[in-house]
């Protein structure tokens, strides 16, 4: 019967339905682009978000890729490559092509046809056919660093300091690994939750689970992903009491420091001692320890190496928990790829880096075993509702005229630093009277104008710990209304109670720290309050263009930018 609706391709042996009213838009080239007018438009984001990764995000088409590295993932975290292509197909507007549907299964198909299993002497690589152990001995990346020896077709041995190098030069050539040769136990430590302190949330309870996989081998490696104000930190604790042994947890910055050793002793039942801080002021080791990414890749002058690196060996850690595993620093990636048989955890908001290296995060880390969508916990009221307002203000004609003959970079820095955005940032806030207010952006010099301004604090990297401790805690106890913060506000920032918060300025394009300074005000609020996020950009210059770069990943969670003139407002 002919179909005025629907239509139908045979492909592989399987049926795969389209419907020309749909809102996918499939290519050949792994591209789906997705009509975001259409009444299914988010549904069909929901469906693709957890292997395709959106790269332009128009109003009207948003275009997403399909990756290797976004595929292994979904496979890892059990999405079976039929069920990926069902996905697309249950949303395509037109026929998949056929070389699509094939490759999307035979790049799935890759995760754990490759395994790394443990061996008395050395660990085994495995396949599932002899002919791809035999492909991958025609390449000497990986034949350096296989242990000499072995028959044809049989499992390949393999050094365990090369465990980690191995993982990494098999991805690189388009074949992940599924790590199972297991862990070396670290020292006991057994620590419980207090309960009367302590609420973990299912999704919170699932994410420490889905790591640990009852301690078999197929868990103890792998990244978390959840939106700030989620509660990263108890999935942390969690893995840490279901793990049992001595942890070293590895954070971004002296704030977050503290906020670990304060929800561990909050929150367990660990005594003082025996939580130590590895830090610029103390260098204190304990059975759970604290350390910052900077205290690791300190280098005194002088061609020295990294001599707080010896950290990874100090103690016979049983886990390792890398806090905001996106913003990992390469000698820490070096370190790690050492430490392959330590159990890993890698906690995130997001898997974005903008150097480009999540291949790198997937082999020394883990793959990706939990995430939930931003606006699932937004449905479940876990995180605030958040609006998003981009705000476009002209620059003044001297600032233009500087604008138009100005280097490349310093294009960026003059449209950034738009003077006329002080008036609207004044505006913005007669917008939202009496909402604790968090001001955010790139360059000092532009901080301290507008924290003279507010009459408010500037918080900085110059600013000592405690110092910013307490207007941290004084903006917690509404002492403060409004805090100005550098970039030492991109991470770690326990601020629960914020409520607006004004961009003026940002790094380039970066989609991570877009995310993070959401994060910055969702956690929930009173009464269901929503919580605000306003981006000031100027008219015409390329903070237009860095703006929507930096966009790309909330848009991926779902998050419409509303753009509004000055003028406007």
């Amino acid at each position: 019967m002919r179909q005025r609706q629907r239509g139908a391709q045979w492909y592989n042996s399987a049926m795969i339905a389209y419907d020309p009213t749909n809102p996918l838009i499939v290519q050949a080239d792994r591209t789906l682009l997705l009509d975001t007018r259409h009444p299914r438009a988010a549904e069909a984001r929901a469906a693709i978000a957890p292997f395709a990764e959106l790269e332009k995000s128009p109003a009207a088409m948003h275009t997403y890729r399909v990756t290797p590295l976004s595929l292994w993932s979904a496979a890892a975290a059990g999405l079976a490559a039929d069920t990926i292509v069902a996905r697309i197909a249950s949303f395509a507007r037109n026929p998949l092509p056929p070389e699509l549907a094939a490759e999307l299964r035979e790049l799935a198909g890759r995760w754990g046809r490759l395994q790394l299993v443990g061996h008395p002497e050395a660990l085994w690589l495995t396949a599932d056919s002899p002919a791809l152990l035999e492909a991958l001995l025609t390449d000497p990346s990986i034949t350096q660093l296989l242990a000499p020896g072995g028959s044809p077709g049989e499992p390949l041995a393999v050094a365990p300091a090369a465990r980690g190098p191995l993982k990494q030069a098999l991805a690189a050539l388009g074949w992940p690994v599924e790590d199972l040769a297991g862990y070396a136990e670290g020292e006991a430590f057994a620590i419980g939750l207090r309960e009367q302190t302590t609420q973990v949330r299912d999704y919170q309870r699932a994410a420490a689970a889905a790591f640990y996989e009852a301690g078999t081998a197929r868990g103890g490696s792998g990244v978390v992903v959840l939106p700030p104000g989620a509660g990263k930190t108890l999935v942390g604790l969690v893995a840490i009491a279901l793990v049992g042994q001595s942890t070293l947890v590895l954070t971004t910055n002296r704030t977050s420091v503290n906020q670990w050793r304060r929800e561990i002793l909050a929150r367990t039942d660990a005594r003082p001692e025996q939580v130590a801080e590895y830090t610029g002021a103390h260098k204190g080791i304990a059975p759970i320890t604290i350390a910052t990414y900077q205290m690791l890749t300190y280098r005194p002058g002088g061609g020295a190496g990294f001599p707080h690196l010896r950290l990874f060996d100090a103690r016979a850690w049983g886990l390792v928990i890398y806090d905001e595993v996106h913003a990992l620093p390469a000698p820490v990636f070096r370190a790690t790829a050492a430490i392959q048989a330590r159990r890993r955890l890698g906690l995130t908001a997001t898997l974005v880096r903008e150097d480009g290296r999540e291949a790198d995060v997937f082999s020394l880390i883990g793959p990706k075993k939990y995430e939930l969508p931003w606006r699932e916990l937004e449905r479940r009221g876990w995180i605030a509702p958040a609006t998003c307002v981009e705000v476009r203000v002209a620059l003044p004609d001297a600032e233009r005229l500087a604008y138009a003959t100005a280097e490349p970079r310093d294009m960026y820095r003059i449209a950034a630093e738009n003077p006329r955005k002080l008036a609207l940032l004044h505006t913005i806030m007669r917008r939202h009277p009496g909402a604790p207010t968090l001001v955010i952006g790139q360059y000092l010099a532009q901080l301290r104008a507008v924290a003279t301004s507010l009459g408010a604090p500037l918080v900085s990297g110059s600013m000592p710990q405690p110092a910013r401790d307490q207007l941290f805690e004084a903006f917690r106890r509404g002492e403060l209304p409004a805090l100005v913060i550098s970039k030492v506000g991109n991470f770690a920032l326990d601020l629960p109670d914020a409520e607006l918060l004004i961009q003026v300025s940002g790094t380039f394009g970066s989609r991570q720290e877009e995310a993070q300074r959401l994060g910055r005000v969702l956690r929930p609020k009173p009464g269901g309050r929503a919580a605000y996020f306003y981006t000031l950009v100027s008219r015409d210059t390329r903070e237009i263009d860095f703006a929507h770069n930096r966009q790309l990943f909330l848009a991926e969670q779902g998050y419409d930018y509303q753009i509004a003139e000055a003028d406007s407002l």
